[in-house]
């Protein structure tokens, strides 16, 4: 693609006698930008891209990098805008109309988005790229049918691309005889010709193919090195991650709780759902969201950005979870307002919204203090069946301890330990476990207590929860869209002859 632009950026500058920059200067601009974008230092990119749209507005293809370096900036209101420019330079310009809808859906505006990819098909419509975001929208809003014929046709076109055929297997069961399992297979004869990412996506799709089919040994050496491949393309601090942990339960004691209690927001709105990935938080806000008074917001990082807005403002700017010894009351109140003032904007009219970001586990201490009168649900699954469903999956970011069994039952551990050091400094009954093993057992009883924790009237729609439209951006998107089913609970008996490591670290919990 650079290599396109700087031509095309050549040819516009010949032509045009409006702007009287030098085309070796503007060039040498581009191929700067263009750098650091590959580099992934987007900031310096953004800075760039500014400089040359001052000079020449009117590239399409600057505007519409601009916002991707935005967009991956976790800026997406400003990406919409810049891929705007773009398609009112360029109407017909299918990448910049795929990555605007890919903004769209990330501000929640998925009518909008899912609009943007059909645009881009009707335009390109050998685009495979378009069908597969279209095809992930889909599945996020529940229509599972159109998911799998939106995958289909961006297979067809893209036949090569393994990424698209682990989206399909989230949607759809293998069989035996499968077409796009021997499709599979064939690569997998000798994936040595492929990319490593292309190696890492056939591998995860053809473990949960085996999977389907009961063949475990097959489906856990697939996943051994699908997994093997990322753990290698991702930078994990352990001992920075567990020290966290450790830090978190040295620092927040009974004493440091009983002295800052009181001065927080008071509001019951929010509803925190924390915990491991995989252990049954999306099926927890399912039911949640199924109440008329609840909405639904799904996973954000509001509550770590209010923190960093805090954080800034401290003398000297300490880290989390140091930074809290120098907070006053005022700054936990400002904390719990920031945030709920955030968190409103997803609705101004539900009585609780409920926020799903699993790793807010770390932040429960700072919970109960900024947000005093906020539900917080702590879900809990088998350790085992926990690890090894994370294990399974590839997340799309963050996650990065669930790529080597020993590492993610180490994260485990050092989680439960956590966990458990709130329940002890915090009053009784701050902090509600919800079992996901008696939430199969007894789905009534278990979303009754979850409806009364969070202060509200029972409502039966909470056990139609797999009937609820409402978007789900998780791993669990096509899940919660069943019924409740029993056949994920000790799943991990199946790989028990193959997670030595990962049942070696879990072993102290059991004691």
């Amino acid at each position: 693609m650079a290599n396109a632009l700087l031509a095309r950026t050549n040819r516009d500058a010949d032509r045009s006698s409006d702007f009287k920059i030098p085309v070796k200067a503007l060039l040498t601009l581009c191929n700067a930008a263009f750098r650091r974008h590959g580099a992934g230092e987007f900031a310096q990119a953004i800075r760039i891209y500014e400089q040359i749209l001052a000079i020449r507005p009117d590239l399409s293809d600057i505007h519409n990098n601009l916002g991707h370096a935005l967009a991956a900036l976790g800026r997406p209101a400003a990406a919409v805008t810049a891929f705007a420019h773009a398609i009112e330079l360029r109407p017909s310009y299918p990448e910049a109309l795929c990555n605007w809808g890919l903004a769209l859906a990330e501000l929640d505006r998925l009518d909008e988005a899912e609009a943007k990819y059909r645009q881009a098909i009707e335009v390109a419509p050998r685009f495979a790229g378009a069908y597969n975001n279209l095809g992930l929208l889909l599945k996020a809003t529940g229509r599972l049918t159109e998911a799998k014929r939106a995958f289909k046709q961006a297979i067809a076109l893209a036949p090569n691309d393994f990424s698209i055929y682990h989206n399909l297997a989230a949607v759809r069961p293998f069989s035996a005889g499968d077409r796009y399992l021997t499709a599979l297979e064939a690569a997998a004869a000798d994936p040595s010709m492929l990319p490593a990412t292309d190696q890492m996506h056939l591998h995860f799709t053809l473990a949960k193919a085996n999977d389907d089919l009961d063949r475990s040994e097959y489906a856990f050496a697939h996943l051994m090195k699908a997994n093997w491949l990322k753990r290698r393309q991702i930078a994990y601090d352990e001992a920075d991650t567990l020290g966290r942990m450790n830090r978190l339960r040295e620092l927040v004691s009974h004493d440091f709780i009983r002295a800052r209690q009181g001065c927080g927001e008071r509001s019951a709105v929010p509803v925190f759902i924390v915990g491991m990935t995989r252990s049954g938080t999306t099926l927890i806000e399912q039911i949640l969201a199924s109440h008329p008074h609840v909405f639904g917001a799904g996973e954000h990082p509001l509550l770590d950005q209010v923190t960093g807005s805090i954080q800034k403002l401290l003398p000297g700017a300490p880290t989390f979870p140091d930074m809290m010894l120098h907070m006053s009351g005022a700054d936990f109140c400002a904390l719990g307002s920031l945030y709920l003032d955030s968190l409103m904007e997803r609705s101004a009219t539900a009585l609780r919204i409920t926020d799903k970001m699993t790793l807010n586990f770390l932040f429960v201490g700072l919970i109960h203090l900024a947000l005093p009168d906020a539900a917080i649900i702590h879900a809990v699954r088998d350790p085992a069946d926990t690890c090894l469903s994370s294990f399974s999956t590839h997340f799309s970011n963050g996650n990065e301890h669930t790529y080597d069994l020993a590492e993610l039952g180490r994260y485990y551990r050092h989680y439960r330990q956590l966990m458990a050091h709130w329940h002890d400094v915090l009053p009784p009954g701050r902090i509600l476990d919800v079992h996901y093993e008696d939430v199969v057992a007894d789905v009534e009883k278990a979303a009754r207590r979850i409806i009364s924790h969070c202060g509200l009237d029972w409502d039966p729609r909470c056990l139609d929860f797999h009937l609820t439209e409402r978007t789900v951006k998780t791993a669990s998107a096509a899940q919660v869209r069943k019924p409740i089913y029993k056949n994920s609970i000790a799943r991990w008996r199946k790989y028990e002859a193959f997670i030595g490591p990962l049942l070696a670290e879990l072993a102290p919990i059991a004691e």
